[in-house]
């Protein structure tokens, strides 16, 4: 999970003041839990559903120890694409543009009346640190990374279908090998041209534009992600910004790996920010020393896995000639002997 590449790292390390997009909830992120955002359908396609559109997905935070993992979409109309996109606003791979200039796009995308708001329709899936771990470690069918983002992706897609946008072209950043995503893809979505490949962030201005909206969503949300440390009175000193504790989020960053060590909790280890599933934290959790041992039972013993409900009395327990107390005579507890005197 590792990102050797350190000028790539450094280049996801947010914004200071990262645009706050309506992607942001910040109830969900704060408790853990995953969600979709989607804007509404740009008038300029509502009111022309047979003009056709080219849509582009990718992700944000695939790699980091900190942090959701984002997917984004992007569609307009393909007759737009790479003349709005590349050529009036400069759209690149997320990773290459510098974290006020994405924000900035973000921000452009957002802003009723700009010509991107008008002729761009969006959604991002915020896939929460804690539900990527909860399905990695899963006792028995995991639900690994890449089945989560083909799903997050595969959802995205069918949403924008749903709203009975013209979709005649998809392009996509790829997952593992980008001929069996493909070919997947393309048995889901028959009628649609399909172009799977790697590095389609830096190939198709759709996609650019969707890593942006998937980037800026997820710096945002290390913000809020953040909050929980920075406003609690047990946390002096704690920096006001994510970008400042923690940085980029990658195991690689000293900043992160600093952060980590010194607000781990010995039992629970840290928030919903972190993905428990990542080596760097379940090593830091079970390096000799640090982390509370949890012996629990084996489920298989049955001394161990008996139920609650095996200490009821029931009509099946009872012994046939006994009577049935009165239940409420019996409230208070039964009487004693004098003899027990």
């Amino acid at each position: 999970m590792e990102d050797s590449d350190s000028q790539e790292v450094a280049q996801e390390v947010p914004a200071n003041d990262v645009f706050i997009a309506p992607s942001i909830h910040e109830k969900e992120i704060l408790a853990g839990v995953s969600y979709t955002h989607a804007t509404p359908v740009p008038n300029s396609i509502k009111n022309d559903l047979s003009i056709e559109c080219v849509v582009g997905v990718d992700e944000a935070g695939r790699g980091p120890v900190l942090g959701p993992m984002v997917y984004g979409l992007l569609y307009l109309p393909l007759s737009q694409h790479r003349a709005l996109l590349a050529e009036t606003h400069r759209f690149d791979d997320s990773k290459v543009l510098k974290p006020q200039v994405r924000s900035d796009l973000m921000q452009a995308i957002c802003t009723p009346g700009t010509d991107l708001y008008q002729n761009c329709g969006w959604a991002t899936r915020v896939m929460s640190a804690r539900d990527i771990a909860s399905g990695m470690l899963k006792p028995a069918g995991v639900y690994n990374l890449n089945a989560q983002a083909m799903d997050a992706t595969i959802q995205l897609i069918k949403d924008v279908f749903a709203r009975g946008v013209n979709v005649k072209e998809i392009c996509i950043d790829t997952i593992g090998k980008a001929d069996v995503y493909q070919k997947k893809l393309e048995k889901i979505f028959p009628t649609t041209m399909i172009t799977v490949a790697e590095k389609a962030d830096s190939l198709y201005p759709c996609v650019s534009a969707a890593s942006v909206c998937a980037k800026v969503t997820r710096d945002a949300a290390l913000e809020v992600n953040h909050k929980a440390y920075s406003t609690s009175n047990t946390c002096a000193g704690e920096p006001k910004s994510a970008a400042d504790a923690w940085g980029s989020g990658y195991p690689s960053s000293a900043t992160t790996i600093s952060w980590l060590k010194g607000h781990m909790d010995p039992l629970f280890g840290w928030g919903t920010e972190c993905r428990m599933s990542w080596g760097t934290a379940k090593d830091m959790l079970e390096a000799k020393g640090n982390g509370i041992k949890v012996d629990w039972p084996d489920v298989n013993d049955d001394e161990q896995a008996r139920r609650m409900t095996d200490f009821y009395i029931t009509a099946s327990t009872m012994d046939v000639d006994e009577e049935p107390e009165d239940e409420l005579a019996t409230w208070y507890g039964k009487p004693v002997p004098e003899s027990v005197f």
